[in-house]
């Protein structure tokens, strides 16, 4: 299951009095923090809430299937078992802070974040050999598009996207050193990932269409040289007919730093390199302090109406749903396709554990009777349960056959998991006004579990 499907912001007291109290959630309902108290108390690393950002894949656009590297890529970007120390403990993975691909603007861990949407990936909690002594977050940022935007980390270090993965596993996660394959296979599903479609901009990058008055002011504006120094405008480092880059970094005042995409920058704030910004405004009005840009009130909001229309893109949110989560695992598995003819047991245990993963985590979506914020649906609940229970076991029984050598017996096993995914849907649905899917449902669970929030915070508000 993605990162921003659960409710993250749990503590020991947390977890206890949901154990005691509703009586209703394993330690899925509380991701990546959970119980053992590996992450710092207050730690946010998802959302309470059904939307998630829309992943759209360039394979998709052009009508083809994702191939075997971009699944594989797609798992691992899924699995804590990428990482090492305390993010693998704890459960994080890349999608922790990339969210179906996008950033994740509810990213707070305390110590290492000085506001919601940052984090210190040189920090001395995830790998202290990387800890640089000092508190410099940065933001998360969103991989839409990225094959588009070398370098890579927010100040170009690296031009290379596989190194820069590597990096991001091996010193920033205290990763064990990935397999050729692996790096392959997250490299792909990086690149696989597409910006949103923005039909109100043309392929050089420019408005269309029936663009307003005001943005087309901005335009104006944004391609307009700046007074003090006539070689530079906005549009001279954010190139409108190059994915709004120059695939350079410039110091703007805060340090050098790469120039940013605009492409769907709607969905990226806060912005700058260390979030310091939460809108276009203050955004525009930081320029205009620092470059002396004479910018009146009028300037001031075109420029925000422009980099509203450039930053747009279609269905940038979309629900969680049990569709959704079963593609996801039909993807992961399908590469047991490749990885059993090949007896790779590294990424048969990858996906055994992976494909485990996401199956508990969305068995939780399905809360058990004694869960008191669920009425009705009791026994579609129970069998929909029961049926993602059995899913988890022939997983096991994939790995232990292929562990002992009898690849024939784990494919026969992957028959038997493929047929129980194929019986899953129906069986799923039935359930599904009863599961965290209905909104109204996962309101009522989740407005539980912030109350017990309060409780383990030291408030007096009682679950009813």
């Amino acid at each position: 299951m993605r990162a921003g499907s659960g409710f993250v912001r749990s503590t020991f007291a947390i977890a206890f009095a949901a154990g005691a109290l509703l009586a209703a959630s394993h330690a899925w309902s509380f991701p990546i923090k959970g119980t053992e108290g590996i992450l710092p108390a207050d730690t946010e690393l998802g959302e309470d809430v059904g939307l998630q950002p829309r992943e759209l894949f360039r394979s998709d656009v052009n009508g083809g299937k994702h191939s075997y590297l971009v699944n594989l890529g797609d798992m691992a970007f899924s699995s804590p078992g990428i990482f090492g120390g305390p993010a693998r403990q704890a459960g994080m993975s890349c999608e922790s802070c990339h969210i179906n691909g996008a950033g994740n603007a509810k990213l707070f861990v305390p110590g290492m974040s000085t506001r919601h949407g940052n984090f210190d990936t040189t920090g001395p909690l995830f790998n202290p050999k990387a800890d640089n002594g000092v508190l410099d977050p940065l933001t998360p940022p969103s991989l839409r598009g990225a094959r588009f935007l070398a370098p890579y980390g927010h100040d170009g270090r690296l031009a290379s996207l596989r190194d820069f993965v590597r990096n991001v596993v091996v010193n920033e996660f205290a990763g064990a050193e990935p397999t050729p394959e692996i790096l392959d296979g997250l490299v792909a599903y990086i690149q696989d990932i597409d910006f949103l479609p923005n039909p109100r901009i043309s392929p050089d990058g420019r408005l269309k269409g029936k663009a307003t008055a005001e943005e087309l002011r901005g335009q104006a504006l944004f391609n307009k040289p700046f007074p003090h120094d006539p070689g530079m405008s906005c549009s001279g480092c954010h190139i409108p007919s190059g994915a709004f880059v120059d695939h350079k970094q410039h110091d703007v005042g805060t340090g050098l730093f790469k120039t940013p995409t605009l492409l769907n920058a709607n969905f990226n704030a806060p912005y700058f390199h260390d979030g310091r910004y939460d809108t276009y405004d203050q955004v525009v009005g930081y320029f205009d302090k620092t470059f002396d840009l004479k910018l009146n009130a009028q300037d001031r909001r075109a420029l925000v109406a422009y980099l509203n229309a450039v930053g747009d893109g279609e269905e940038p949110m979309q629900a969680d749903s049990i569709d959704a989560e079963l593609d996801e695992i039909a993807n992961f598995s399908s590469t047991f396709d490749i990885s059993l003819p090949e007896k790779n047991m590294t990424v048969i245990s990858l996906a055994v554990d992976t494909i485990g993963t996401e199956l508990r985590e969305l068995q939780e979506q399905f809360p058990e009777r004694k869960d008191r914020t669920v009425k009705g649906g009791i026994e579609e609940r129970r069998t929909a349960r029961a049926h993602i229970s059995d899913m988890v076991l022939a997983l096991r029984r994939i790995e232990t056959a292929a562990s002992q050598g009898k690849f024939e017996e784990a494919r026969a096993e992957y028959g038997a998991f493929k047929q129980l995914a194929a019986e899953a849907r129906p069986k799923l649905a039935a359930a599904e006004p009863w599961s965290l899917f209905n909104p109204p449902v996962r309101e009522a669970h989740f407005a539980a579990l912030r109350e017990l929030t309060t409780v383990a915070d030291g408030g007096s508000v009682t679950p009813r």
